[in-house]
């Protein structure tokens, strides 16, 4: 695939409703894996978030890297479709399941599909977010607020119970934080709360699960062009999505996805409660 030169600016934009459609998207994200090699053979991931953004370019990645792959997502069918389609031309099983996250039972719900389709879970990855923009906490609502946790965090902690009786020595779960959690957001105060509430989620979790030898790690991107972005953003904020990091623009999705196959193959062995940081050169403490 030959790459695509970023633009400074992309064309102004807004979706009604999130986390977006990834076919409405102008450019459409870059989510093809970058090269080829077989790190994950075998293997069976759960993605949430799995449809479009971050989670689609993770799922391609996996497939290729030779794993079979289960996305959940909320209702955007054509994306998770595409998908599908994206992971099966790698040789790979696809399946998607739709529903809210938020709900534990849909949690269990997406793990028990996993065990019934593939057999095995060996990848958890917690990715799926919401996020409500406002200019003052005065401005979140009860409503907001506990969506935003149920989604973001409480999440993690129901895909992670439910997964548990299946992970075996070696499996590995992911999480998606953000830059946020370390440089915080005037604009996105109960989005910035659960990307830290996530960083000590991995710490703790990857002490938790350490004597199983099971591996906990996360990834905290900076700006990244996903649905999300015109689907929470006003037209002009899109048009400079980005722009305020060191390298002078948002990531794509596929070169936030290999962070995610490092983690969950062989080569971080070595490696838990550890948060990978591709996030445009900003520096992070903590």
């Amino acid at each position: 695939m030959k790459p695509v030169k970023e633009k400074k600016l992309r064309p102004k934009q807004q979706q009604r409703s999130q986390p977006g459609k990834e076919t409405k998207m102008e450019p459409a994200p870059l989510f093809s894996p970058k090269d080829h090699s077989l790190k994950l053979a075998g293997k069976v991931a759960l993605i949430t978030g799995g449809d479009s953004g971050i989670g689609r370019a993770v799922a391609l990645a996996f497939a290729q890297e030779g794993a079979d792959v289960m996305i959940s997502y909320l209702n955007e069918h054509t994306d998770a479709n595409e998908t599908l389609t994206h992971i099966q031309s790698y040789g790979r099983r696809g399946v998607a399941i739709a529903g809210d996250i938020s709900n534990e039972k849909h949690c269990i719900k997406l793990v028990q599909e996993t065990i019934k389709e593939f057999g095995h879970l060996d990848i958890l990855v917690n990715n799926a977010a919401i996020q409500f923009p406002t200019s003052s906490i005065t401005k979140i609502t009860a409503k907001h607020l506990e969506k935003t946790f149920k989604t973001n965090i409480f999440s993690h902690f129901y895909t992670t119970k439910a997964a548990l009786k299946y992970l075996k020595k070696g499996a590995s779960i992911i999480c998606t934080t953000s830059v946020t959690a370390y440089r915080g957001s005037a604009h996105l105060i109960d989005y910035s709360a659960t990307k830290g509430a996530i960083v000590s989620f991995v710490r703790s979790l990857s002490a938790s699960l350490a004597d199983k030898k099971i591996r906990v790690n996360g990834v905290a991107p900076g700006p990244v062009w996903t649905p999300l972005i015109p689907a929470t953003f006003t037209p002009e904020e899109v048009s400079k999505f980005g722009s305020d990091v060191p390298l002078k623009r948002a990531a794509q999705p596929n070169e936030i996805a290999p962070c995610y196959v490092f983690l969950a193959s062989e080569d971080a062995s070595y490696i838990t409660g550890q948060i990978l940081h591709p996030n445009g050169g900003e520096i992070i403490n903590g």
